[in-house]
């Protein structure tokens, strides 16, 4: 019954016959090319309501009448402009210009109680029309838009092509955008007068453009917010006064006041007139956001086990726009590799992990692109499996600096970090402090934050721990992760998405024993490399264990494709390692872990969710032979 109630099973049979109703079995009979059938259901009342029984054979008649106006649209706008089309209600055909109503409706009447009344739909599509002459004019001059204004690539239309109605207003929608990414915000392409020669076969088609006025980008006026001031809105706005009209570019305003944490939504209009200067004024209408967020989110997977993330935030502080996010986590840390656990009743408090952390963001500095920004941590965790070991770690520090916006797509960061632990691992136990001075780089243009379809996304990342700041082990570790996303086909429905992430420990001590732990590289895990427990991918020391290594690669490639609009199948490939040496060493053997596997998407308003299936290509001894994973967002 729960299945029925969204129809995936059964619910599709018209209602038994009775006294007081008139039931019908629809049958659609297609001659030509049947793959019209599906569009036909789609505009057919007769199709829609094939539940819900007329009272009579009069309304039921009336309801196949009301047909023929949309199915014969819908065969024409396929190319068919010779089709013919015949409904039978109860035996009785019904065609445009034949007078068989009242036949019709007495047949139907007939049956009344004792069987459902067969109604078919026959169409005869005939065959294809193709288009004969396609020109794109000028509306006021009627002479051709040379190529050199409007390439021919962006018609995607010529002679021979189908004559469908849904070709040529795709065509009106691409000729459109063309002309406003060329910084004409005024136009206007009409829907053409098409002419049939039916004869032939054929159809000619003329687009008349009116450009109207190439403009710039006008005065940006903004409306709202009301608790926070519109200096720290306007620092996200990069458009500047006189710079070529681009509905790109305001898109891409929309999106970066929208990263604001105290905005709500965003909405960027555009005058209907050009100022003197012949520039497009743009209104920004934003709204406040709520100011407190609590949340939680969990993840899963068969060989890391759960883990559960809760959070507070508060979006707007001291009315300064100001973020402040709290946040605490838990998940799995058993001691001694977690040999000694068997079932749930085996668990201990000090096997669980925790992590705590506080950040703070001040956007816009005095109304300019600089941000103030604050993170503080505490954790203990555990990192490892009973089979390649592991290591602990005790930590708390904090991290203060600015981040400098260049514009929407890219930002640089500097600042001063301090973080004081205690690493254990197979070969070493160290107390550290380090000091360093992380400097990073960001770029992204992707379309979308949490399931992009294009673009690039890159972040880097170089922090010098010199012990003349303080640090009891000098080094330098560098990290950088890229990633890609490319749409096959214009509803996104096929993309292909890579990722490639890479580390390095510079001037780092010889004795891979003075470096802490968690600053050796480790790769594994459901956002690394599926199908192997998270960082158990290393070089390894002491009784096959892990000891972490100095260089670091990882590399995926994804196809996600959309079955419907909210469902989705990723089929992905893994690799990655780590390496003794401080750059990475492909092509040694066994250096490189491999998996491969197919995921389950389900499509949401805050993100899809995600459940992967992964197997190792090469397994090690002690590897699963296929790891499930259950989350929240995309894998990159």
């Amino acid at each position: 019954m729960a299945f029925d109630f969204f129809g995936l099973f059964g619910g599709d049979e018209a209602p038994e016959p009775s006294a007081t109703a008139l039931p019908y079995d629809l049958t659609f009979q297609v001659t030509g090319d049947d793959s019209v059938e599906d569009s036909l259901q789609q505009v057919s009342n007769l199709y829609k309501l094939r539940r819900d029984a007329p009272p009579d054979g009069a309304s039921l008649v009336q309801r196949a009448q009301a047909d023929f106006a949309p199915l014969i649209d819908s065969l024409w706008s396929t190319g068919y402009y010779n089709a013919r089309l015949v409904i039978s209600v109860a035996g009785q055909p019904l065609e445009i210009g034949l007078d068989r109503e009242g036949a019709a409706a007495r047949a139907a009447g007939a049956l009344r109680g004792r069987a459902r009344i067969p109604v078919t739909v026959t169409a005869e599509t005939g065959p294809l029309f193709r288009l004969r002459d396609v020109q794109v004019l000028d509306a006021a001059t009627r002479l051709p838009v040379p190529p050199d204004l409007l390439p021919p690539r962006i018609v995607k239309l010529g002679p021979g092509d189908p004559a469908r109605t849904a070709d040529i207003r795709a065509a009106i929608a691409r000729i459109s955008d063309w002309f406003r990414q060329q910084s004409y915000p005024f136009v206007k392409v009409p829907a053409p007068a098409p002419v049939v020669d039916h004869a032939a076969l054929t159809m000619d088609v003329a687009f008349l453009v009116d450009t109207g006025p190439k403009a710039g980008i006008g005065e940006v006026s903004i409306k709202g917010p009301q608790t926070f001031p519109q200096s720290v809105v306007r620092s996200f706005i990069y458009l500047d006064y006189g710079e070529p009209y681009s509905p790109k570019r305001l898109d891409d305003t929309r999106k970066a006041v929208a990263t604001i944490p105290a905005v709500g939504s965003v909405r960027v209009r555009e005058g209907d007139r050009l100022d003197r200067a012949g520039n497009l004024p743009i209104f920004v209408d934003v709204t406040d956001r709520a100011p407190n967020l609590v949340g939680f989110s969990a993840a899963y997977s068969t060989v890391d086990g759960p883990t559960g993330r809760l959070f507070y935030e508060h979006r707007n502080l001291f009315g300064e726009a100001e973020r402040l996010r709290l946040e605490g986590a838990a998940f799995l840390a058993p001691r001694n590799n977690g040999t000694r656990i068997k079932d749930p009743g085996d668990l201990k408090p000090s096997d669980i992990g925790a992590r705590f952390t506080a950040s703070f963001l001040k956007p816009a500095l005095l109304g300019s692109r600089f941000d103030y920004t604050f993170d503080g941590i505490v954790e203990r965790n555990r990192v490892g499996s009973p089979r390649f070991g592991g290591y602990t770690y005790r930590l708390g520090g904090a991290t203060t600096g600015f981040r400098y916006r260049i514009d929407e797509t890219l930002s640089a960061n500097f600042g001063v970090k301090y973080e004081r632990g205690q690493t254990s691992d197979v070969i070493s136990n160290v107390d550290y402090q380090l000091v360093g001075i992380p400097l990073g780089v960001k770029f992204d243009n992707t379309d979308k934050l949490l399931d992009p379809s294009t673009g690039f996304r890159i972040n880097a990342t170089i922090t010098p721990y010199p012990t003349a700041l303080g640090s009891s082990v000098g080094l330098t570790r560098a990290t950088a992760d890229a990633s890609t996303y490319y749409a096959l086909d214009e509803d996104a429905n096929y993309i292909l998405a890579g990722r490639v992430g890479l580390g390095s420990l510079l001037d780092a001590p010889s004795d891979l024993r003075e470096i802490p732990s968690n600053y050796r590289f480790y790769t594994g895990g459901g956002g690394s490399v599926r199908g192997y427990r998270y960082q158990t991918i290393a070089p390894q020391g002491p009784f096959g264990f892990v000891v972490g290594g100095r260089s670091l690669f990882e590399g995926s490639l994804e196809v996600r494709i959309k079955v419907t609009d909210t469902i989705g199948v990723v089929p992905f490939f893994d690799a990655g390692g780590a390496f003794a040496s401080t750059v990475p060493k492909l092509g040694l053997k066994d250096a490189v872990q491999m998996s491969a596997g197919l995921g389950l998407r389900y499509y949401t308003g805050i993100g899809p969710l995600r459940l992967d299936v992964a197997f190792p290509l090469n397994p090690r001894p002690g590897d699963q032979p296929v790891v499930l994973y259950v989350s929240i967002g995309q894998s990159f």
